[in-house]
């Protein structure tokens, strides 16, 4: 691959990352210098020698340094007043206590501040190194415009430019990604990296610098969870007598459910007559067997904060008059069986809160069978609370909280006044809280 668009590129921290992402960056076409305190590694990378053992890496570099598209050195100002963009890839080690250290990224950030002090073209700062949310604000920009004396996204540039590359597979994904993500504090800035990475077959996302910082540790926790997960189920499998390959490559044969966007959307608790039921049986099951499953043994314990959370959003409003729109489960459904929004409406119930519940799907006159004798004989008081229309259940609150996604609750802020607070549980809406106007519960 050769890139139309030429660039001069620095690159901080010539480990396993930077020296993947330098050999690749020189075999498409840009000029690059990678940056390193370590002689070692600069000698090594100017012979053409690969610091680490990946496949193919040592041919790029090689095809780099002949060519002259590839050089290292130790002078940070060297390469920032050579290059146009600085990308940093330094390490970003545990410290006891669980938090990241950043001292290498600071230090990084000094140099580069110290020669943009002096440079008069526009130079943009990428941090590829994976940091938590705030890194960037809190430790990443304060140091660069300190030294510099200039002011990020104005007199330069700054992103945050999350990787997903695998040891042993580096190359090839640096080549075909995942997704690009870009996070940027001005257009400019980001401008420069979506001309760098156009040639890459991958969707490309450009979005703010927090939701970057968190899309990396989103996805190798993620990855850590289907790991246990896998482990989990594959323990369980063998104490039963099964192989637990077979069960797992029927479960990845699912890509409408299972490996798919579906239920991956933050929100309020599961509930109805599958998900809780199956999760306690197959912790029974695993007791039973004497076997320790962490994960699939602290579902519904999740479960049960998600819905504490849910109740402390309602009641921090200070109202008593609370409107609950939608009711059941899921919405289209009158199945209140393990319903979390019966377990909210029953909690504020026994602290005295005034209820006026809607919900078009449950209606007593139209309920046949174990769902009406359900509301009848296990929940009848909450029976009591209910309206037939969605206008009389509004009027009466002075916090409405939306349950489900039913169509019909979507203009509920225009369908509402300044004075109610609406507490949404589902993102009926697409926007970020409001204080005092609007709250969603991962939102």
């Amino acid at each position: 691959m050769y890139s139309a668009h030429s660039m001069n590129i620095s690159i901080f921290g010539m480990g396993y990352v930077g020296a993947v992402s330098a050999a690749c960056l020189s075999s498409d076409g840009h000029t690059v210098i990678g940056v390193d305190p370590n002689p070692t590694k600069v000698d090594l990378i100017n012979q053409g020698l690969a610091p680490i053992i990946e496949k193919d890496l040592e041919a790029l570099l090689v095809a780099g340094v002949t060519s002259g598209r590839l050089e290292a050195t130790s002078n940070a100002e060297y390469a920032v007043t050579n290059t146009a963009i600085s990308f940093i890839y330094v390490g970003t080690p545990s410290q006891a206590n669980g938090n990241l250290d950043l001292s290498f990224v600071v230090r990084v950030c000094q140099d580069i501040g110290s020669v943009l002090r002096s440079k008069d073209e526009f130079h943009v700062v990428v941090i590829r190194s994976t940091m938590l949310p705030g890194s960037m604000r809190d430790v990443v920009i304060p140091t660069l415009e300190k030294i510099s004396g200039k002011k990020a996204g104005t007199d330069f540039g700054v992103c945050n430019n999350p990787e997903f590359l695998r040891e042993g597979t580096a190359i090839y994904d640096y080549y075909h990604p995942p997704k690009t993500v870009i996070g940027e504090i001005g257009t400019t800035s980001g401008e420069l990296l979506v001309r760098l990475y156009s040639e890459l077959e991958a969707p490309l996302i450009r979005t703010d610098i927090e939701t970057a910082e968190m899309v990396k540790y989103t996805d190798n926790v993620w990855h850590a969870v289907k790991v246990g997960f896998a482990n989990e189920i594959g323990n369980l499998c063998k104490a039963i007598g099964i192989d637990g390959h077979d069960v797992m490559d029927i479960f990845c044969q699912d890509t409408k459910l299972n490996l798919s966007p579906y239920y991956m959307k933050p929100g309020f608790a599961f509930g109805g007559s599958c998900l809780p039921k199956d999760v306690r049986a197959l912790n029974y099951k695993a007791k039973s067997l004497d076997l320790e499953l962490p994960i699939i043994g602290n579902i519904l314990t999740n479960n049960a904060k998600q819905i504490d959370r849910g109740v402390a959003m309602i009641t921090d409003k200070g109202n008593k008059k609370v409107a609950i729109l939608g009711f059941s489960f899921k919405a289209g459904t009158d199945d209140l069986r393990e319903s979390p929004l019966v377990e909210v409406v029953e909690r504020l119930i026994g602290k005295g809160y005034e209820l006026c519940l809607y919900d078009k799907s449950v209606n007593l006159a139209r309920l046949t069978g174990a769902n009406k004798d359900y509301i009848l004989n296990a929940i009848p008081h909450i029976s009591s609370l209910m309206v037939e229309t969605l206008d009389e259940a509004i009027s009466h609150g002075q916090t409405i909280v939306i349950g489900n996604g039913a169509n019909e609750f979507k203009n509920i802020m225009a369908m509402t006044n300044e004075e109610q607070v609406i507490v949404d549980l589902v993102r009926i809406v697409n926007h970020r809280s409001i204080a005092g106007r609007y709250d969603g519960i991962c939102w």
